[in-house]
C-alpha cells in the first residue's frame, strides 16, 4: 500500500507515525509518503498558508523519518505535492535528498487541463517539461494521473523510466478526462493503479480500479484496448513495478507471500466458468474473501482479521461529525 499524505497542519505531530502505526496494527506493508507543501495562496500557489511548509522543515523531517521506516513492512518516500504547491526549489531539494539516501521520488502530475495552464502561463511549459527542468525524469521517480500527456512526453517518460499511477474513477469523478494508458504500457512506461484520496473517490476499492481501468482504456481506445488481465496486471505486477519493488506484486519462490482471494461461488460468477478471470474483473468490485501478507492473514472470511471493522466506522463517524 501507498499513501501521498502531504498535509501538515502547523502544530501537529506524527501523523506518518500514526499511518504507520495503523499499516502495522492491520498487518499490511505501507510505503509512506513525506509529502509537502510549500507555495500557498498569498504566493499563487493552491493550498492555504497555514499548511505551507518550509524547505528545511520539509528535508529534515523526511530523512528523520527515513531513519525511523526503511525495511521490507515500512518505506518512506519524498513527494511534493504538486506543480501548483510546491516551488521548483523544494523540487530540486527533494530529489537532492532523495537520491542521496536512495528513497523513490512521487508527485502528482499533468492531472487537469487547467494544471497544464497554469504551468504555461508562470513557467511557459507543459507540466512534463516543467518536471524535466527540474530533473524529476528519471527511473526514481513516479508520477499520479497523468491524464494529459502528449506523445512525445509518454515517449520522454519511458526514455527516462518514469513510473505513473494511474486513477480512473477519480479522474473520472472530478472530470478530469481518461489517462492514455494503453499508449504508455505499449511505450514501455512502469503503469500501476491508485485510487487517489476519498475527497475524489469514497470507496478507495483497487479492485474497482481494476475495472474502471478496463472500461475507460476500452471507452478511450475501443474493445482491444485492454483485457481483463492486462487490468488485473497493473493492479499487480504493475503496482509492484511503479514501487520498484521486485520482491512482490506475483506469487513466485522467493517472493513475498502476498495474495488476495475471491470468492467464485456467487450468483454474479455463475456460468462464468470459461474464464473466471474475466468474469470477476467485469462483474466486480467483489469484497477481497482472504488477504494475505507476508503469510499472515489480514482479511478473513471478508472481514479483517486484526481489527474490528464496525469499531473503525465508529470512530470514522464521530471524527467525521466534529469536522463537519
Amino acid at each position: 500500500m501507498y499513501d501521498h499524505h502531504n498535509v501538515f497542519p502547523r502544530g501537529a505531530d506524527g501523523l506518518i507515525e500514526a499511518e504507520v502505526q495503523a499499516a502495522r496494527e492491520l498487518g499490511v506493508r505501507i510505503v509512506a509518503s513525506r509529502g509537502s507543501m510549500d507555495l500557498g495562496e498569498s504566493d499563487g500557489g493552491l493550498p492555504p498558508d497555514s499548511l505551507v511548509e518550509t524547505i528545511d522543515g520539509v528535508l529534515e523531517d523526511t530523512e528523520r523519518l527515513h531513519g525511523l521506516y526503511h525495511d521490507e513492512w515500512a518505506q518512506i518516500v519524498a513527494a511534493p505535492c504538486s506543480p501548483f504547491s510546491v516551488t521548483g526549489d523544494l523540487m530540486k531539494e527533494s530529489a537532492a535528498l532523495a537520491r542521496r539516501l536512495g528513497l523513490q521520488l512521487h508527485t502528482h502530475l499533468a492531472e487537469t487541463v487547467e494544471e497544464g495552464a497554469y504551468c504555461k502561463e508562470l513557467y511557459g511549459c507543459s507540466p512534463v517539461e516543467y518536471l524535466d527542468s527540474l530533473g524529476w525524469l528519471d527511473g526514481d521517480v513516479w508520477c499520479a494521473h497523468c491524464v494529459h500527456l502528449h506523445p512525445h512526453e509518454i515517449a520522454r517518460f519511458a526514455e527516462a523510466g518514469v513510473g505513473v499511477a494511474h486513477c480512473p474513477s477519480s479522474n473520472l469523478r472530478l472530470g478530469a478526462g481518461v489517462a492514455p494508458v494503453r499508449d504508455l504500457v505499449d511505450a514501455g512506461v512502469r503503469v500501476g493503479l491508485g485510487v487517489d484520496g476519498s475527497a475524489s473517490n469514497e470507496r478507495g476499492d483497487l479492485f474497482l480500479e481494476v475495472k474502471q481501468a478496463l472500461l475507460v482504456a476500452r471507452g478511450r481506445g475501443g474493445p482491444t484496448a485492454l483485457s481483463a488481465r492486462e487490468a488485473i496486471r497493473l493492479g499487480t505486477r504493475g503496482g509492484a513495478a511503479v514501487l520498484r519493488r521486485d520482491d512482490i506484486g506475483s506469487l513466485e519462490p522467493g517472493k513475498r507471500a502476498d495474495f488476495a482471494v475471491w470468492r467464485t461461488d456467487g450468483l454474479e460468477l455463475a456460468g462464468a466458468d470459461a474464464d473466471l478471470v474475466s468474469g470477476l474483473v467485469f462483474s466486480g468490485p467483489h469484497r477481497v474473501d482472504r488477504l494475505v501478507v507476508g503469510g499472515r492473514d489480514v482479511v478473513r472470511a471478508g472481514a479483517l482479521a486484526n481489527a474490528s471493522e464496525e469499531e473503525i466506522a465508529r470512530e470514522h463517524r464521530k471524527q467525521a461529525a466534529r469536522l463537519l
